[in-house]
């Protein structure tokens, strides 16, 4: 099961953290640190994370090591899950019996990646955290909170460092893989390597504001049951042009019961205002500033268009592509297998580097 950790960040702000690592004692030194995207939460990573770090640390074998990426080397390969109640406890509803659990496989399990492609050395498993951002999840959700950038950077390093897990393996999605660069391009001591998950590094500009403002409105919340919230994400919603389960147990993931019916756990005039601090400019000077060597992962049918993906590989110091078939914008939630095949040699050559 994941542990709750609690960190506070940036102005006072009280964060959840959930540590995903195999075992039961807290596990010491450099660690990988999971950001969300938008309206998403820790539990989203839960089986994108399954078995992704714990080949890393098994006994050496004589294995090649993958090794750290340079310039423009590409990279082979491409409901109701609940995180319990905690002192401030917004509601993300808990499975039901039957349920599944947040778990990860004990030491030893085996590895989606191949014997023969994962180095290996002794040790213990790296640690996995993940982050319940600021107006996200478990962690607080105050009224006329501060969701600036420079909010969500100093919140990300402030889990880095109370947690001592620098220098950090950083994995972003969306929004989080924004989080992730700005902060490895203004403390590249806290970061050793960093993963990019379907964001794009230019404006989106106004017009995309004003979309999701109305997508907002036009959600039909409350909605009666988590079965009405996950058929309408999955397949009544007007931005879906084909049904997509996973995208509706996605979003059911992050309703909440209330008396007049089911809610988001999140504010959405919040997520607007944290949307409004970046959609505006583009990013590619930041970008250019990660230093450390980084994945830029995108699925076929994301929002990160391929152009501009390997666009950001080519501005980045030490990038590297991966790209994920039949896959949309929740690349590692809707394809959790082919994300850690995606991901997993990169991430293990990083690890024991």
């Amino acid at each position: 099961m994941a542990r709750r950790l609690d960190v506070t960040g940036a102005d006072g702000v009280r964060l959840a953290a959930w540590d995903f690592t195999p075992g039961t004692a807290p596990q010491a030194g450099p660690g990988v640190l999971l950001l969300h995207g938008l309206m998403g939460h820790a539990a989203h990573w839960a089986p994108a994370i399954s078995r992704l770090t714990a080949a890393a640390a098994r006994p050496d074998t004589g294995s090649p090591g993958i090794g750290l990426p340079g310039p423009g080397v590409p990279v082979p390969g491409s409901s109701g899950i609940g995180l319990g109640p905690g002192p401030f406890d917004t509601g993300v509803p808990r499975p039901g019996p039957g349920a599944p659990a947040i778990t990860l496989p004990a030491p030893g399990a085996p590895s989606v990646l191949s014997a023969s492609s994962v180095p290996r050395r002794p040790g213990p498993h790296p640690r996995t955290i993940a982050l319940d951002q600021r107006g996200h999840g478990h962690s607080e959700k105050p009224p006329g909170g501060v969701f600036t950038r420079e909010a969500y950077v100093a919140d990300a390093a402030a889990a880095v460092e109370q947690l001592g897990l620098g220098p950090v393996t950083l994995i972003g999605h969306s929004m989080g893989a924004l989080t992730a660069w700005q902060l490895a391009a203004e403390r590249p001591d806290l970061v050793h390597a960093l993963v990019i998950c379907d964001m794009r590094a230019s404006a989106l500009g106004a017009a995309s504001q004003r979309e999701w403002r109305d997508w907002f409105r036009r959600w039909p919340a409350p909605f009666p049951s988590l079965d009405a919230a996950r058929s309408w994400f999955g397949e009544e919603d007007p931005w879906v042009e084909r049904p997509n389960p996973a995208r509706g147990a996605f979003f059911a993931e992050v309703m909440a019961e209330h008396p007049d019916g089911w809610r988001p756990v999140f504010d959405p005039e919040q997520m607007l205002t944290s949307r409004e601090t970046w959609v505006h400019d583009a990013h590619w000077e930041s970008l250019a500033q990660v230093r450390c060597p980084t994945l830029v992962v995108r699925g076929l049918d994301g929002e990160l268009g391929r152009a501009e993906a390997q666009e950001m590989v080519r501005v980045l110091p030490r990038g590297a592509y991966a790209e994920i078939p039949d896959a949309g914008h929740l690349l590692h939630y809707e394809h959790p297998d082919a994300w850690r095949e995606a991901v997993g040699p990169f991430l293990n050559g990083v690890l024991t580097s």
